[in-house]
């Protein structure tokens, strides 16, 4: 391909995703596809001699967008939203242009000057305190695997770096409630699922501190090393909030590192209303949300941030003579900030973003999202055939049909037969968590584009679904 076909199809493929973001929610949130019928469509061998980008596309519209998920459509209500937005994909598109190779200052210095800026104006923001820094991980799985090491590096006073771990007695800390990436860092790092302690919740799903405490004492009392407590803020399931300033608090008594995962809710600390999440924030040691979640930014762009930085540096740092530059010391070298040494231009769409919503547009952008859950809870309360089993804290309503007078295990049948239903229709898209032994529907407001109508019509079709399910 020469550049001037690439300019004609680059054209072609721009004007599809113009319309693409204007005609999303034509299509079925989710594919009515079965496993390997993709796959079937694809030839066995890869082509031998090259073809045209008009046959290529054909066939991505023919065979690909029927398999694909849409999860900018605005009644994609399942999981956490993973939004976009205009601005983020000009950025992007911008970005796999250049193809910069960011991992270190000398390989593209605006790239690492732009993060670390974007990062200060992110910080100011969110209430983050000012001897924290920044820097953009790929996930929160990343992020809270990169906090675990550094965690363990600094109480081993970088001993097991150097020679390796002799003998586990280390001690991780969450509640049953925080994110399954927790676990598959301990995983990871060979510590074994039973150095990781899952602590116990109140009626709300939060950590109960107390409970916290004792588990410390108890370790301690039997030879272990707490590590690392995790606390969330907005778990995955139900988006609860665990208490900050008393966790802080403890880990504080105990000389223990504290990571907080926000990976959803981190972005309404832009919001002044919200900054209650944070009380104790002076008294953790590392940090991390998703602005690839609710901040209108397309995956991956994950935030982190940390509060002893050469901790960080010393737990990840390898100095290889090809990486020796002559700015050492004087720039950000982000490759040593985390686990790869590769690095994308991921600052560049966040900066996008920010610049064209403004802060002003992002808030009224939380806000009417907050306010359509509000109105969506106020449905499901006021309908006697449903319940809410959750607090509603943002976005995020936990509920189930509750039609008369059914057992556990009967309610549980027919909320999945409820959602199985509603998702193989395809005109919206939810999922589930279980409370207490409870199968529990899902319902997340936060794409970037949804209107009222979208939210109106999708609780129409959960209470049509609702009648037939019952009735069949």
């Amino acid at each position: 391909m020469d550049s001037k076909t690439f300019r004609k199809q680059a054209h072609q493929i721009v004007d599809w995703m113009a319309d693409y973001f204007e005609q999303v929610e034509k299509y079925p949130v989710k594919p009515r596809v079965k496993p390997k019928e993709i796959y079937n469509q694809l030839p066995e061998n890869a082509p031998v001699e090259g073809e045209s980008m008009d046959i290529i596309f054909k066939d991505f519209q023919d065979i690909i967008l029927p398999g694909i998920t849409h999860w900018q459509h605005p009644k994609f209500l399942a999981y956490f939203p993973a939004n976009t937005s205009y601005a983020s994909v000009l950025g992007e598109m911008i970005t796999a242009t250049m193809g910069a190779q960011c991992m270190i200052w000398d390989t593209s210095p605006a790239a690492a000057e732009l993060e670390e800026r974007v990062m200060n104006w992110l910080k100011k923001l969110m209430g983050i305190p000012n001897n924290f820094e920044g820097v953009i991980q790929d996930t929160a799985s990343s992020a809270t695997l990169t906090a675990l090491i550094t965690a363990r590096e600094k109480l081993s006073n970088f001993d097991i770096n150097q020679n390796g771990l002799e003998q586990n007695n280390l001690r991780i800390y969450c509640s049953g409630e925080a994110h399954s990436s927790v676990e598959k860092a301990v995983k990871v790092m060979s510590l074994g699922r039973k150095s990781l302690v899952k602590v116990g919740t109140d009626d709300h799903l939060c950590m109960v501190a107390n409970e916290l405490e004792k588990n410390i004492l108890q370790d301690i009392n039997n030879g272990l090393k707490p590590m690392c407590v995790v606390a969330a803020l907005g778990t995955t399931g139900t988006t609860a909030i665990d208490p900050l300033a008393e966790i802080a608090s403890i880990c504080k008594k105990y000389d223990i590192w504290l990571h907080v995962d926000a990976a959803y809710a981190g972005s309404l600390l832009l919001l002044p209303e919200y900054q209650w999440m944070i009380e104790g924030i002076e008294g953790i040691d590392s940090f991390v949300f998703n602005a690839h979640k609710w901040l209108f930014t397309n995956f991956d762009c994950s935030i982190y941030f940390v509060k002893d930085k050469e901790a960080l540096i010393r737990s990840f740092e390898i100095l290889p003579e090809y990486l020796k530059t002559t700015n050492k010391g004087l720039v950000n070298d982000y490759r040593d900030w985390g686990v790869p040494l590769g690095r994308r231009f991921r600052a560049l769409k966040l900066w996008f973003v920010i610049r064209n919503f403004g802060i002003k547009g992002i808030q009224q952008k939380l806000r009417h999202h907050n306010k359509l859950a509000t109105d969506f809870a106020s449905w499901v309360e006021a309908d006697e055939q449903f319940e809410i089993l959750a607090p509603v804290t943002m976005n995020l309503i936990c509920f189930r049909f509750n039609p008369h007078d059914l057992n556990e295990s009967a309610l549980n049948r027919l909320n999945k037969q409820l959602m199985n239903q509603l998702n193989m229709e395809g005109k919206i898209y939810l999922t589930h968590t279980k409370i207490e032994g409870k199968f529990t529907l899902r319902v997340c407001i936060g794409q970037t584009y949804v209107e009222e109508r979208h939210v109106i019509e999708s609780w129409q079709e959960i209470k049509k679904m609702a009648e037939k399910t019952v009735f069949s």
